[in-house]
């Protein structure tokens, strides 16, 4: 299992994941990574707080001194085990409301990140991910249908793609995972279909990484994020996908990784990118992901050669 582009500790993520970040790193290498990504979550507004944040008196200012603590940690440790695996340092980001994009511009200002993963957690300010109870509450202000929730949600990543560009582009279809049918075809509700096409032609024009993102199968579904019938159309369009475990502690870094390989050859898809950083220009890399990351390019690997390293 060569590589993954999304990851979370306990340490920098306390309540939502396990384990230090040191013991996620010597995973992956136990695993046979090559590359991992660090993708901690950048700080929110107070009002974005989940539960157990609001429950531990967390502050905004201590979101903010958490991010700087993990990118200084996450330096050490890309120093440590060097010679061992190649550790990029990002975040995830969380598109929420309109000063979303202050956020996390703000992220990218304060720290030399290398790269984020664009995000949506939130329909109408509502997590759609967290538990049934608050998806239903967001349904409900979308209009009271999976259907029309689903169309919101597609807006809201356009709207996030269109302002940020974002190098990976997150569990695209993630809204469908507490709906009513987590593995129906999104073709059923023409509307819908034709804002995921929308979508995936602008992350294909600007060169986005579409990632396959196998926290999906731990999570009960039959399909990686995104589906099967994303993933072709994304191909046909000259797309380009990256592998990611979404791992939340060391019992879930490369979970799933060989379905997600069956999945990746049942689809057609040829060859999977991945991020790596390199010294100067050019090396032996395919592309830069943007100006914003200078050192950051894109490289791939036949999907064939991927299986033969997977353990």
């Amino acid at each position: 299992m060569p590589f993954s582009h999304h990851s979370h500790s306990g340490q920098f993520c306390p309540g939502h994941a396990k384990n230090s970040l040191e013991e996620v790193i010597q995973t992956a290498i136990a695993k046979n990574m090559k590359v991992f990504c660090l993708s901690e979550h950048m700080p929110r507004e107070r009002v974005d707080f989940y539960p157990e944040e609001v429950e531990a008196g967390n502050t905004e200012e201590e979101l903010v001194i958490n991010e700087s603590a993990f990118f200084k940690e996450a330096v050490r440790l890309r120093e440590k085990y060097a010679s061992q695996i190649q550790i990029i340092i990002g975040f995830e980001c969380d598109w929420i409301r309109p000063s979303s994009l202050s956020l996390i511009k703000e992220s990218l200002s304060r720290q030399p990140f290398e790269f984020f993963i664009g995000s949506v957690h939130h329909t109408h300010t509502i997590p759609i991910d967290y538990d049934r109870t608050m998806y239903e509450q967001a349904r409900a202000k979308a209009g009271g249908t999976d259907e029309s929730l689903f169309s919101d949600y597609f807006d809201s990543q356009f709207d996030m793609l269109t302002q940020l560009k974002p190098p990976v582009v997150g569990h695209f279809d993630l809204i469908r995972l507490k709906s009513d049918h987590p593995n129906a075809t999104f073709t059923q509700y023409p509307e819908v279909w034709s804002k995921i096409l929308r979508n995936l032609k602008f992350i294909a024009e600007y060169g986005g990484l579409l990632e396959l993102n196998s926290a999906a199968l731990r999570k009960g579904m039959t399909e990686p994020y995104p589906k099967g019938e994303i993933c072709k159309e994304f191909l046909q369009m000259g797309g380009r996908f990256c592998l990611s475990d979404d791992s939340h502690g060391v019992d879930q870094v490369g979970l799933n990784f060989g379905r997600t390989l069956d999945f990746v050859v049942d689809v057609g898809i040829p060859k999977l990118y991945f991020l790596e950083l390199v010294d100067g220009e050019g090396k032996e890399a395919d592309s830069a992901v943007d100006g914003r990351f200078p050192r950051t390019r894109i490289n791939w690997i036949t999907v064939e050669e991927t299986r033969r390293m997977h353990i």
